[in-house]
């Protein structure tokens, strides 16, 4: 496959006629030819005025349909893996291994997101039967089921150029709920990107779905994505990033004349709670696992774990004792932009003026990327008095809280924002000691953890990769497993239809042989009577 630097519109390449912008290597900080150019205001009408045309033929496509093209879509992937991780890996600076994984990842959700359209139950079909003799008033035959919203804009994250980014989770979900997607690509690895998108593209055809099903945009700032939020077709939109660009997104997509839902999965700080048993057990085994999951990926996962809770005591001592030794040895680290790494150096530097101790290896010489791992540490007192303490900080450091007692732990955690997740590290008497606490941490995470570490995101039916806000922009939704899917559809009731005209879901026969809750029972059994 060739990277020509332009967006791909429906099926077609786009225009060379917008500003232009470069990759860049993290590593060497060179630019990565070739020149890439930023959609037009007309190529993104062009992109969604396509996606609405395929959405009027793709929402009426089976179930076995989007399964074949999600299947298409994965195989190809998996054939280009190669190819992906070399040129991924020059724009990110991440291990080929991993990239390799999250491009397994990728073909794996898209092959989940199959099954699940196939299968069929996700509709949630539910019948209500006529009853035309009930008194007062009779009851007329009523019928539902989730039908697709529409064009959706899915904006790539800059840590998984694979996974979380054109044909990501967003993107499968998506196409199987029979939405059109219209991709604004992350302006960090947009070869990638590219290639990406033309594996789509080529699936699509291959399959003969209607071009318009998906379309690609680049841009290296934010006018493209804007006009995609704003732009009276798109009826949903997929975010995952920071808290200030989820932000800015859910206002754009509110402020509209006709508001639409806007999916923003924004990060978190992803609060530890180590608990007596454990600490007096295992703190070494603690200290290594901490600080291999607060500096995995360079700590640039949304569920790195970024606030260890602990009690004070001689355990505590040897726990912190270990991580500073960790950390002081660790090797440096090259993070995916020059932003990133100028934000978090920054991010550093506030949180040693807000009181917070640090130990830090030397920082390593390298590009504008380089970075340090670090360990902050800080007394509960000082942690109340200074809110910023808690915000995220994005790359390979964790602040690490000493609490007096059990009660200033409860009231940390009465204290907190919406996080991904949230963990226990403790014995399972500590665990049957604090009910109170895990009561806390369900209403503040959308993941709680025992005995692990958050920064492992399992693709699989149980996940919920989502939280109380600012962790993500809607609580009720989750961006990884196969509920994601629910976020781009909506119920609709059909009243008194004649069986013909109802979707083969609702029809008395069962035709689909669906789960389906029909007068209050769930069942798959045709309705009594139906041929």
């Amino acid at each position: 496959m060739q990277i020509s630097g332009v967006s791909l519109i429906a099926g077609r390449a786009g225009e060379k006629t917008g500003p232009q912008f470069a990759a860049l290597n993290p590593t060497t900080g060179e630019a990565l030819g070739p020149a890439f150019f930023s959609a037009s205001e007309q190529e993104v009408t062009l992109a969604l005025e396509a996606a609405q045309m395929a959405f009027v033929a793709w929402r009426r496509s089976s179930g076995a349909e989007r399964a074949r093209l999600l299947h298409t879509i994965a195989d190809r992937l998996d054939a280009a893996a190669g190819e992906l991780a070399a040129r991924a890996q020059l724009e990110t600076a991440l291990p080929e291994a991993r990239l390799k994984g999250e491009t397994q990842r990728t073909s794996n959700q898209l092959r989940m997101f199959a099954r699940v359209v196939e299968e069929g139950s996700w509709v949630e079909a539910r019948i209500d039967s006529a009853l035309p003799d009930r008194k007062p008033l009779p009851r007329p035959d009523l019928r539902s089921m989730l039908q697709p919203l529409g064009p959706v804009v899915v904006f790539g994250a800059s840590n998984f150029p694979l996974a979380f980014s054109v044909a990501g989770g967003d993107t499968a979900s998506a196409l199987a709920a029979g939405c059109p997607v219209v991709v604004k690509a992350h302006p960090a690895h947009p070869g990638t990107s590219e290639l990406v998108g033309q594996i789509l593209s080529e699936s699509i055809k291959g399959c003969g779905a209607p071009n318009g099903l998906f379309s690609l945009l680049f841009d290296s700032g934010f006018a493209v994505g804007q006009a995609l939020v704003e732009h009276p077709l798109t009826q949903a939109v997929a975010f995952t990033g920071s808290r200030r660009g989820g932000r800015a997104l859910m206002d754009i997509a509110a402020r509209r004349p006709h508001p639409i839902p806007c999916f923003a999965e924004m990060g978190s700080t992803n609060p530890i709670f180590v608990l007596p048993g454990a600490l007096a057990t295992r703190a070494m085994e603690i200290a290594s696992g901490l600080y291999g999951s607060f500096t995995l990926g360079a700590g640039q996962f949304c569920t790195k774990p970024g606030m260890v809770f602990v009690p004070n005591g001689k355990q505590t001592q040897d726990l912190l004792a270990e991580l500073r030794r960790l950390t002081q040895q660790s090797a440096g680290f090259t993070l995916l932009t020059p932003a990133i790494a100028a934000n978090y150096r920054r991010s550093l530097q506030e949180r040693a003026l807000s009181g917070s101790q640090a130990t830090e290896p030397t920082a390593p010489a390298g590009s504008l990327c380089s970075a340090a791992a670090a360990l902050l540490e800080t007394d509960f007192d000082t942690f109340l008095q200074q809110p910023g303490l808690s915000e995220e900080v994005f790359g390979p450091a964790t602040l690490l809280i000493r609490c007096d007692g059990r009660e200033a732990m409860l009231r940390a955690a009465e204290g907190l924002e919406g996080h991904l997740t949230a963990t226990l590290l403790g014995t399972e008497e500590d665990l049957a000691a604090s009910a109170d606490l895990i009561a806390v941490l369900e209403r503040k995470a959308g993941r709680v953890l025992f005995n692990g570490y958050p920064t492992g995101v399992e693709v699989c039916d149980a996940m919920v990769h989502g939280g109380p806000y600012p962790a993500s922009s809607d609580r009720r939704f989750t961006s990884v497993g196969t509920r994601a899917i629910l976020r781009f559809a909506r119920p609709v009731c059909y009243q008194g239809f004649p069986q013909a005209s109802l979707p083969e879901e609702l029809r008395d026969e069962n035709p689909r042989g669906i789960l389906r809750m029909v007068d209050g029972i769930t069942t798959q059994d045709p309705l009594k009577g139906s041929a």
